[in-house]
């Protein structure tokens, strides 16, 4: 049984530079190698997740797009 847990965040609706700046927060509340799975409604949002997490080191795992809904998952570093 893994202790890691998977913290939600819904922040669609919200355009840039909104999503990263919560998401950087919420990350600074859950431990490290824990997941952050995000919703948004922002498409510059891939490009956005996917710079922030290569420079500052937390992993982008995985993100989906369904019905206009991206879902991303981040492994805090």
């Amino acid at each position: 049984m893994s202790d890691l847990k998977e913290t939600f965040l819904d922040l669609k609706g919200l355009i840039c530079p909104i999503p990263v700046l919560k998401t950087n927060r919420a990350l600074r509340d859950i431990e490290s190698g824990d997941r952050l799975r995000v919703l948004t409604t922002d498409r510059a949002s891939v490009a956005d997740f996917q710079s922030f997490c290569r420079e500052t080191g937390h992993s982008l795992i995985a993100f989906t797009e369904n019905s206009g809904v991206f879902s991303f998952i981040i492994r805090k570093k």
